[in-house]
């Protein structure tokens, strides 16, 4: 029997393309990474601004007309800027990029790119109960599809295969989170695990990971949402923790339920434009900044104030009163500015939403003698985690991102578990993955908005 050489069966030495994608991986990663970066600071140097304006505006009502004046210019040139750009604009960009990758759409990348990055600004800055990362996405894919275009020359399917690079690299500039970026795309874009994709897209997230740590220095070496988590909760309180992701796979249901409809209830102001909507949330925000800026925007700096909380506020009532009121202004008003086409993603919005409920069933399981006063931030990350999961129906994103922003793996059994439930619950409920619906429902906005641009009726 004939034996077969090794090399009859390994490729030649220097014959493979692995070289040629990791480096186009690598240069969108980094050309993302720029971009998200300054993205990241404008936002969290603006919001920091809005800690000091609010308080200031308490007492200064001068200051405060002015400021509504410049929110009306802003609503009118950011109404301006989305006409005839909704589709491409509006929301968190995702459903735009799948469409993309399933041939339904094209993007002009360029036109995507510097709106994103601009209307996204206006909205997210003035405080609007938006995410960062849901543009960064898009932008990111508008990066890879610019470079394949330009500078690479590429193929369609090659094309493809480095706009899915610049999603994944734009979620992992948003958050530090590389691991995460990838899985995000696997898991919620391609719906595959082809290693052409996902070694290039893994790429692209560690450059720009790295861009981003370099950017911010020092400070970008920890985690975006780091929270000093060191106990590690026994098996006895897995039976209450089950309950815990029963009760959020409900809630999970419910969120879904409301930001499918949304669109539906604004449809019912006929008087306003769809461009136009953004003038409620920016004139509604002021209000919740002048009671406590500390809750305006994603915002990752509200999820510390929540792991904070116990420090701060006394007694049981008092803390269950004030999480309830802070779950309810979240809730609505992060519907309300999502649903007034702008700009913004969903992420930040759900894990600050989970991180209230952790806090509720933290209160109450320290309540009853279940967990110690310390196990109380265990349960504000495993809320965050659960949470994302069952709206996102993404359970493997899920625990890994929330692992790479808050620094742990104390808990991957207890955050597993609690997912898990959330999902299935959700799951039977009739939920589906966030995304997928909210792509279907754009979908006759997006044939009219391309008929429209072709002078087709």
């Amino acid at each position: 029997m004939k034996e077969i050489d090794a090399s009859e069966i390994l490729h030649r030495p220097f014959a493979s393309n692995f070289l040629k994608r990791i480096g186009r991986g690598t240069a969108v990663g980094m050309a993302t990474g720029l971009i998200v970066t300054t993205f990241r600071k404008i936002i969290d140097d603006t919001l920091q601004g809005l800690n000091v304006i609010y308080p200031y505006m308490r007492t200064h009502y001068l200051m405060l007309g002015v400021y509504l004046i410049g929110t009306l210019i802003l609503w009118l040139i950011m109404a301006r800027l989305l006409k005839n750009h909704l589709f491409d604009i509006v929301g968190s960009g995702v459903p735009q990029v799948e469409d993309v990758l399933h041939d339904e759409h094209w993007m002009s990348w360029w036109s995507v790119l510097w709106r994103k990055y601009l209307i996204g600004l206006m909205a997210i800055c003035p405080g609007l109960f938006l995410g960062r990362e849901g543009p960064c996405i898009q932008m990111g894919a508008a990066v890879g599809q610019g470079l394949a275009e330009k500078c690479f020359k590429s193929s369609r399917h090659e094309t493809k295969v480095i706009i899915a690079c610049g999603i994944a690299a734009g979620l992992s500039a948003a958050f530090s989170a590389p691991l995460a970026g990838a899985l995000f795309l696997l898991e919620e874009i391609t719906y595959t695990f082809e290693s052409q994709t996902w070694l290039t897209a893994l790429t692209a997230a560690i450059a720009s990971d790295l861009v981003t740590l370099l950017f911010f220095g020092t400070f970008g070496t920890r985690p975006c949402m780091w929270l000093p988590v060191t106990y590690r909760l026994p098996p006895a309180t897995y039976l209450p923790l089950a309950l815990f992701g029963i009760l959020l796979g409900i809630l999970a249901w419910f969120y879904q339920y409301c930001l499918i409809n949304i669109h539906c209830w604004y449809g019912k102001i006929s008087w306003l434009p769809r461009n136009r909507r953004a003038i409620i949330p920016l004139l509604l925000v002021v209000p919740i900044g002048l009671w406590d800026a500390s809750m305006l925007g994603g915002s990752h700096v509200f999820v510390e104030v929540i792991a904070q909380l116990p420090r701060h506020v006394h007694g049981f009532q008092a803390m269950m009163m004030l999480l309830g009121v802070y779950f309810i202004i979240r809730f609505v008003f992060s519907m309300i500015s999502y649903g007034a086409a702008v700009p913004g993603g969903i992420f930040m919005p759900i894990l600050v939403l989970g991180a209230i409920l952790g806090g509720f069933a933290g209160c109450l399981m320290i309540r009853f003698g279940l967990i110690p006063a310390k196990a109380y931030i265990n349960l504000v990350v495993i809320g965050m985690a659960a949470y994302f999961g069952a709206i996102e129906m993404a359970p493997f994103t899920a625990i890994c991102l929330l692992t790479e922003m808050v620094g742990t793996i104390q808990q991957i059994l207890p955050m597993l578990l609690v997912t898990f439930i959330a999902y299935t619950v959700n799951d039977l409920l009739g939920g589906r993955p966030i995304y997928g619906a909210l792509r279907e429902q754009m979908a006759p906005q997006a044939a009219q908005e391309r008929n429209a641009k072709t002078g087709q009726p």
